[in-house]
């Protein structure tokens, strides 16, 4: 069922209505999962502000963005065309953000521990969540990874 809601690997109408709200709540701060998080960046197209529900993962002792749609993901575009620079909305604060994308190679552990933590990615990447990180490290050139600083 997700796999359709995000056909083409963008997601379709019903999708971006349950981000947009997705968003807003995780935003206000209130009854949030401890995980959830709002991704603010600067369209690159229309210079609009463009708001992302995202899940932050934490892997030693540094917390981490993850692309579960791949490179191709509009948010991800959007943070490249802004050099990184972004605001994360976490617990009702707002902090402005740099995000570095991290090499493949070191996106392995990253992307099972975001597996463990985002259940709603888990269609979208081929990899059982506790399988070794040799598989991991074979898909892991398709998901971007950025460093949270």
């Amino acid at each position: 069922m997700k796999r359709r809601l995000y056909g083409g690997g963008r997601p379709r109408a019903f999708m971006r209505m349950l981000n947009r709200c997705d968003a807003w709540h995780y935003t206000s701060g209130i009854l949030v999962p401890r995980h959830a998080a709002t991704l603010t960046v600067v369209g690159r197209h229309t210079g609009r502000l463009i708001f992302v529900p995202v899940v932050v993962t934490e892997y030693n002792g540094r917390c981490f963005l993850v692309s579960m749609l791949g490179s191709e993901a509009n948010w991800v575009r959007n943070i490249r065309a802004a050099h990184g620079h972004a605001v994360l909305h976490r617990h009702g604060r707002h902090v402005n953000v740099v995000l570095t994308e991290i090499p493949v190679e070191q996106r392995a552990p990253i992307l099972r521990r975001y597996l463990d933590i985002a259940p709603g990615a888990r269609p979208h990447i081929p990899v059982d969540r506790r399988a070794p990180l040799a598989r991991f490290a074979a898909i892991a050139h398709r998901y971007p990874v950025f460093r949270i600083d």
